[in-house]
């Protein structure tokens, strides 16, 4: 493979990410504490390596994120937009679980959404279409979920792992290898704030 480093950064706050609502065709601007989140990305780029591929999702939460961390025209890919959630959007855990108490998206899906199954395929594409452009180094700007999703999917597990891995508005985390394997560099670095606890979307 030709990619050396992934680096994932999950947008700014939103109304809805900070009330736990799960959101993915939505679209929600980010908050005055999610601009700030996004400029202090900023100084976390100001020395950094070269990327030859830098890309955000279409929504206006993720894009303006990328803007306001600095990279004023990222390639817009649909392949970054979020879980879609289909009857879940703009539901909370809590209130999902009142229907399905064992419920999670990375082993459920969303019902009239996408399936674990279609976002697995949809990570799997877009880690094959990087390395077929000959990308090393990697930038992109997306959503908790579908960021959490393409981490597994780089790491070769199955989506249920993404349970495991907690993702803050504003941070910063890194895909990498350990000689010949696939790794965790960096995960979830909040250049602007201490880690906060859990959010949706």
């Amino acid at each position: 493979m030709n990619i050396e480093s992934i680096t994932l950064v999950r947008h700014g706050m939103t109304e809805w990410a900070d009330r736990g609502k799960h959101t993915s065709v939505t679209e929600v601007a980010l908050t005055a504490e999610g601009r700030a989140d996004a400029q202090a990305l900023w100084k976390s780029f100001v020395e950094q390596g070269h990327f030859d591929g830098i890309y955000s999702s279409p929504m206006l939460r993720a894009h303006h994120t990328a803007i306001l961390a600095g990279f004023s025209d990222p390639e817009l890919h649909r392949g970054l937009c979020e879980w879609r959630y289909g009857r879940y959007e703009g539901m909370t855990t809590a209130e999902i679980r009142q229907e399905d108490p064992e419920w999670s998206v990375f082993r459920c899906g969303g019902p009239g959404g996408e399936s674990p199954e279609a976002v697995s395929g949809r990570c799997d594409k877009l880690l094959k279409e990087w390395d077929a452009k000959g990308h090393r180094h990697v930038l992109c700007f997306a959503h908790g979920h579908i960021l959490r999703a393409l981490a597994t999917r780089w790491l070769g597990l199955d989506l249920r792992f993404g349970d495991h891995l907690h993702l803050d508005p504003g941070s910063i985390s890194c895909l990498g290898w350990e000689h010949e394997v696939p790794a965790l560099r960096l995960w979830n670095y909040c250049p602007q704030r201490p880690v906060v606890g859990p959010r949706a979307g």
